[in-house]
């Protein structure tokens, strides 16, 4: 296994988050108004890491205005998971080489601590690699954005504190992110270890109802490394996939439009014939390949 190098400098926000969450409920005690607050903020904002860095940012499953997919954005880095470039470059590449050495986290190759958060907190994987996402990188404001990710958060517990002191600070800010983070990391571990699996696919992705109840969809994780393309994670009408709800009712008012959903015979394990059905006007959203600024423009 690979010698990993850790920014313990840089992660001390990370760890102080949770040092916050565990000192701030010890010392107010337990509040089912707090308690409500920081799960309406954990949904919220998942929906911003599910349907903004993921399925928008990742793999632009559907197409929305340059205003309201910079406000994507804003929901999405309000949960401390860096910044729209970043998150999305790196998912790219993990489904490029999806659980392999070359994977940025993957449970097969370096295990649980590695694929939940260890890979987060590296050095290795600091950096932004704007070849990877040059569709995204040609707008300004997702460059700021990506730079300066820690605004959106940062006036989230400010408006918090103005609300609600300590109390809502604590729950809704430090309590809320702490379940958020590992609610999201769980994807990218547990996803690939705990389940099962409905598809043949070269990666250890599986299905778990569980997970897709607390991530609003993702958990349908197997379905979703068979046809990333879909912005429906949950491919039959008994897989509850709540993003996928909330994306059609914003797709009535016409703030988001042309979701793709899989063809029939992708539903029915045949990947080919469902690829040579559609029109794909953007390579990147099935295989996420690298991409130029310029290519991307053109």
């Amino acid at each position: 296994m690979k010698k990993r190098e850790y920014g313990w400098l840089v992660s001390a926000p990370f760890f102080g988050v949770h040092i916050a969450a565990v000192v701030g409920l010890a010392l107010l005690g337990w509040s089912w108004k707090g308690f409500a607050l920081a799960v309406a903020l954990y949904f919220v904002r998942m929906f911003g890491v599910t349907a903004g860095y993921h399925r928008y940012f990742s793999h632009r499953t559907y197409r929305t205005s340059r205003w309201f997919q910079f406000l994507l954005g804003c929901l999405a880095v309000s949960s401390f998971q860096k910044g729209v470039l970043w998150w999305a470059a790196h998912h790219r590449e993990h489904h490029k080489h999806s659980d392999t050495k070359l994977d940025p986290h993957s449970w097969r190759e370096e295990g649980f601590w590695w694929s939940h958060i260890g890979w987060i907190l590296s050095r290795d994987t600091e950096e932004t690699d704007l070849k990877k996402v040059g569709d995204l990188a040609r707008y300004p404001e997702l460059v700021w954005l990506n730079k300066y990710h820690v605004v959106p958060g940062i006036l989230l517990g400010v408006a918090l504190w103005l609300v609600g002191s300590w109390h809502a600070l604590v729950w809704g800010l430090f309590v809320s992110t702490t379940l958020l983070w590992h609610g999201t990391f769980a994807i990218n571990s547990f996803a690939h270890w705990w389940g099962r699996r409905r598809y043949v696919t070269t990666d250890d992705s599986k299905n778990s109802f569980a997970l897709a109840l607390l991530t609003m969809g993702e958990g349908w994780h197997n379905n979703h490394h068979y046809y990333p393309r879909s912005v429906r994670q949950g491919f039959f009408w008994w897989e509850i996939d709540c993003t996928y709800y909330v994306l059609r009712a914003l797709s009535a008012i016409g703030l988001v439009w042309d979701l793709h959903t899989p063809p029939k015979p992708v539903l029915e394990g045949n990947l080919a014939a469902g690829r040579r059905r559609i029109n794909v006007r953007a390579p990147q959203v099935l295989s996420a390949p690298e991409v130029t600024a310029e290519a991307a423009a053109e």
